[in-house]
């Protein structure tokens, strides 16, 4: 069994840093990498729920009054759903939240702002005991909630990627091909889906030419057999086109690096929803007594936010607090076209599930496989 994976950092240059370099090949060692460490003393709270401007607001001021300090969490939306992932502890002890009769508390309260007026059925709010890779969980939450059949309610929406479903008789294979724009932890996103769909990669080609992917997958079930009605193969099609489009950037890209303190992100995301600015996805994290969070925003109809409110924002803020980035190039201008034939050629990605699973998406690599 041959893997041959053709990767460069963000800005699409070639790996230089050894560390990262010996973490790879770490990472690709171990079958089943610890993930818990970075978690280990907090409560997992899994939200999920109809998306409206002002909800992050609502949820983080609830959080705050509950005596509850955000340390991580990641929030996805999509076609009007929201999800997301965020562990908490107690402000004053600094421990995880156990008591009982608090964590009812939360949760109930948590619901009724995720319901609002009219969401009762679909809102819902746990308590996550295992642990699990963060993004794998939203994925695995937002399949749940069914995401994929829902139409956008916002204006904006992205172009959704290409996919076809064909099956190849002969090999008793479902293929299964997929373009659109390159991203980074686009392959993950991918596999991770079609394995929560029950569905096993044999064989797959992977290759990038300036900001496209072009992907193809062999599948089966589990039990050896090909997608068998049309039906099965537009709820692929409809499964994949939400996985790549959840992650997608959507709006302009704002980082809040500030001393971290209590209440902190309800006065942020407050700021926001008074300004009518939407919160399409959002990175919440903290080193040490430093909040590092990432949000992307747009008005509230989804069209790109006006540049005089975020300059407002900032104002308020603080400018040298909150700044305005750029995605990162993540791929060269100026490649030359005989480089990527080079990626384009050479081995398949057998079973490739088993491989994508460890945590070489956990590096801020784009890729080029072959």
């Amino acid at each position: 069994m041959v893997h041959v994976f053709h990767v460069t950092d963000l800005n699409g240059k070639k790996l230089t840093d050894e560390s990262v370099i010996s973490y790879i090949e770490q990472s690709l060692e171990t079958t089943y990498p610890d993930r818990s460490h970075g978690f280990n003393g907090l409560t997992a709270l899994e939200l999920t729920g109809t998306d409206r401007v002002g909800l992050l607001s609502e949820v983080f001021a609830v959080l705050a009054d509950l005596q509850c300090s955000v340390v991580d969490a990641k929030i996805w939306t999509h076609n009007g759903r929201i999800a997301s992932l965020i562990y908490v502890k107690d402000c004053n002890s600094g421990s995880p939240i156990e008591d009982s009769q608090h964590i009812d508390r939360i949760i109930a309260r948590l619901r009724n702002v995720l319901k609002g007026d009219n969401d009762t059925p679909s809102a819902k709010t746990s308590v996550s005991l295992a642990v699990t890779h963060t993004e794998r969980r939203l994925h695995q939450m937002m399949f749940a909630d069914r995401d994929y059949e829902r139409k956008p309610t916002l204006q904006h929406r992205a172009e959704s990627a290409a996919v076809t479903v064909q099956n190849w008789v002969k090999r008793s294979y479902s293929v299964v091909n997929v373009q659109c724009k390159d991203r980074n932890k686009l392959l993950f996103d991918i596999v991770c889906t079609l394995t929560d769909m029950q569905y096993v990669v044999f064989h797959a080609t992977i290759n990038t030419a300036g900001d496209k992917a072009y992907l193809e997958f062999c599948i089966k079930h589990i039990d050896g057999t090909p997608i068998s009605s049309e039906a099965e193969k537009q709820r692929v099609i409809l499964c994949l086109q939400a996985a790549i489009e959840r992650r997608a950037s959507k709006g302009v890209r704002l980082e809040l690096c500030i001393s971290d303190r209590q209440g902190l992100l309800a006065e942020v995301t407050r700021t926001f929803r008074e300004n009518s600015l939407n919160v399409t996805r959002a990175e919440i994290s903290t080193r040490r007594d430093m909040a590092l969070n990432v949000f992307y925003v747009t008005d509230a109809i989804g069209n790109q936010a006006d540049p005089k409110i975020i300059e407002s924002i900032r104002q308020k803020i603080g400018l040298g607090n909150l700044k305005v980035q750029e995605l990162p190039l993540i791929y060269h201008q100026n490649a030359e076209s005989e480089e990527q034939a080079v990626g384009v050629g050479g081995a398949v990605l057998s079973s490739l599930g088993s491989l994508v699973r460890r945590n070489l998406y956990n590096l801020g690599l784009s890729k080029s496989f072959s």
